[in-house]
């Protein structure tokens, strides 16, 4: 199988490239270039160029390519980058595919549990309604920008990834050191849920989604048991043998991130990984025990 790779640098793109290979497949990543001179497929969405002559045709494309979310405070321009890097970025890709004689069977694009935005305890699924702010509004724009390839006929799936649990990058990376160093503890009062997935299982519910004719639309890659804070902190703390008695309160994590905080930090997103469980999917990790001794071994 032959498969085009947005994002093929970052820690989910090297990660699912390097499970492919092993697998025999052929990737081809897109590169990011300002060039008309490359002779792999590239592209450089900020001016709305693309180049997808070289290397085709796919039989699927797998989408990741996006700025990052936590790169920083949640400035006006880095606002204006996270959403446009997702929204335009897929949207020109999709055209191109769209317009392509060779059209791939299949696109798997990242998306984000970020779609349903700050639900308490309620527990979510695929049907449930889209939040309101700024994350569920990037989802919601970044998904729709798919349509051009569901109007040629390729098969569209939406990937909601939760945290992505890995010591190769992400969140459990920076988490590391300050629980290392007993500087771990509960994020406001502990009681918002995170819904997560183990960096194994998002690669292998991507490459199953590629193979899962019945898998459209969205789907929601994260274990079937999301934790609170408290849980994952106790557990992360568990693993590493480490106490985790140092806090930090909402107002401190607001004053630290400003808007980010409440988006990532302390908003409770309760998902269920619905349509991969009915579709046969058997994650490595559904326990985050299990994560844990595994990522930390």
């Amino acid at each position: 199988m032959k498969v085009l790779v947005s994002g093929a640098s970052g820690m989910v793109g090297t990660a699912l490239t390097r499970k492919l290979n092993s697998e025999g497949h052929n990737v081809t990543p897109l590169r990011r270039s300002n060039s008309n001179q490359s002779t792999d497929p590239n592209w450089d969405p900020a001016s709305e160029r693309i180049d997808l002559s070289h290397g085709g045709p796919w039989d699927a494309v797998v989408h990741l390519a996006g700025e990052n979310i936590a790169a920083g405070r949640w400035t006006d321009k880095l606002k204006r980058a996270i959403r446009d890097s997702r929204v335009n970025g897929t949207r020109l890709l999709c055209n191109a595919l769209a317009k392509s004689e060779h059209k791939p069977a299949v696109i798997v694009c990242a998306s984000a549990v970020g779609y349903y935005g700050d639900s308490g305890d309620v527990e979510l699924n695929e049907d449930s309604p889209s939040g309101d702010g700024f994350l569920p509004t990037v989802c919601r724009e970044w998904e729709a920008a798919a349509q051009p390839a569901r109007d040629a006929g390729i098969r569209v799936v939406h990937m909601r990834i939760g945290v992505v649990l890995g010591r190769e990058g992400g969140a459990l990376a920076k988490m590391l050191t300050p629980f290392k160093l007993g500087a771990g503890g509960i994020l406001g009062n502990g009681k918002q849920y995170m819904s997560w997935i183990t960096l194994n299982d998002v690669v292998r519910a991507m490459i199953y989604a590629i193979n899962t004719e019945s898998l459209v639309g969205p789907v929601n890659a994260v274990a079937p048991n999301p934790v609170t804070n408290r849980t994952f902190t106790k557990a992360l703390g568990r693993a590493l043998k480490r106490p985790t008695i140092v806090p930090m309160p909402a107002f401190a994590a607001r004053m630290a991130f400003g808007e980010m905080a409440d988006a990532l930090l302390l908003s409770s997103i309760r998902v269920v990984p619905d349509r991969l469980v009915h579709a046969g999917f058997e994650f490595d990790h559904p326990s985050i025990d299990g994560a844990f001794a595994s990522i930390l071994k």
